[in-house]
């Protein structure tokens, strides 16, 4: 491999005009710095960045730890990608800023995370950011005296994270629900022990209560598992269930897309159309199924690109040692996207406009 001093002897010059060339710290005559360049090309030198690392104390490495890749190779069910996509949102704030992204994927383990945590340390990277593949509460080995960014998820020791706004998520469908006429709104909910849950509950409690309307707790029914077969099964079972009581709901708000794909074709089996006979909403703004579903479908957006966007300029302002504004964790919120599978209830409401469509 040819070293800065080869690259010197071919050009018939010293080596330190050959690094200030490269470096662009001292002045080069631009027939001298022809003779450089063009001995760099011949010989195929590649300068050592871990020397110049050395010497600026800066690598322009970025750490970013995720299970992205691994987890999301070859999904078998319709679902979405929040952690790539929030990982794409990084990206693309990174890039422009000349820096290198690198990324480890933990390959499903959360073990892992020490592991490639040091690895990126030993590799001298100017920050870390870590990924998580819903919304949640972490616990990782943060000991590091580089900057630190969570996406997706917050821990306790105040580590600067930024986060979906799932309250405010659901406070606006269900605001939207109610101002297009509905008053029996049944909320399926994912995992009853997800963060998600906890904050969207709230959100759709908080919306019924500004509107006068008494909570119901028979239309508020946890209808998630994590197995396809179950999952069906168990969505089945909770349709069956709202539609049997005495006040059944005009709409159903369903906790992700991929649960609203389920309740089209419960519902379908039944006979029962989607809007004319019951309406049906989503969260997450997954197009793949929200678009081609039809009707297509009322849905709320979680901004995972926006996330990862704001975890990556986060991340830049804290290298570069500058105050972050706001207060940690940061809420990133997302529209409520109002397709076709809603429809308005009375006449008193057919001048309902939606904010996002």
């Amino acid at each position: 491999m040819p070293t800065i001093y080869d690259v010197a002897a071919k050009a018939g010059v010293s080596a330190k005009t050959v690094s200030r060339v490269l470096n662009s710290d001292a002045p080069v005559g631009g027939k001298t710095r022809k003779l450089v360049e063009n001995a760099i090309t011949e010989l195929g030198y590649v300068p050592s960045s871990a020397a110049r690392m050395m010497r600026s104390n800066k690598s322009g490495l970025i750490g970013l730890i995720t299970g992205a890749i691994s987890r999301n190779a070859e999904p078998v069910e319709p679902a979405g990608l929040p952690d790539l996509y929030i990982v794409q949102g990084i990206q693309s704030v990174i890039s422009a800023s000349n820096k290198t992204l690198m990324i480890a994927d933990t390959g499903g383990s959360a073990e892992r995370v020490p592991g490639l945590m040091q690895t990126f340390l030993e590799h001298r990277v100017e920050g870390l950011i870590y990924v998580a593949d819903h919304h949640q509460q972490v616990d990782l080995p943060l000991k590091t005296t580089r900057p630190v960014v969570l996406a997706n998820c917050r821990d306790d020791a105040q580590t600067t994270a930024v986060i979906p706004d799932d309250e405010r998520g659901q406070y606006e469908l269900v605001k939207d629900l109610i101002a297009a006429g509905h008053n029996r709104i049944a909320y399926l909910t994912i995992k009853a022990n997800a963060v998600a849950t906890t904050l969207r509950t709230r959100g759709y409690k908080k919306a019924l209560h500004e509107a006068g309307i008494e909570f119901d707790q028979h239309l508020l029914v946890m209808s998630y598992m994590d197995q396809p077969e179950g999952a069906s099964q168990l969505l089945w079972n909770v349709i069956d269930q709202l539609l049997s009581i005495p006040n059944p709901p005009t709409v159903l708000c369903c906790g992700n897309d991929e649960m609203a794909l389920r309740a089209y074709g419960i519902l379908r089996s039944r006979g029962i159309r989607v809007p004319e006979d019951i309406s049906v909403a989503g969260f997450d703004n997954y197009r793949a199924i929200a678009e081609t579903l039809y009707p297509p479908l009322t849905t709320v957006e979680l901004p995972y690109w926006a996330i990862g966007a704001k975890a990556g300029q986060l991340l830049l302002e804290k290298i570069d040692g500058k105050e972050t504004k706001g207060e940690s964790p940061y809420l990133i919120g997302g529209p409520v996207r109002w397709r076709s599978s809603v429809t308005t209830k009375s006449k008193s409401v057919v001048n309902f406009k939606p904010s996002v469509v």
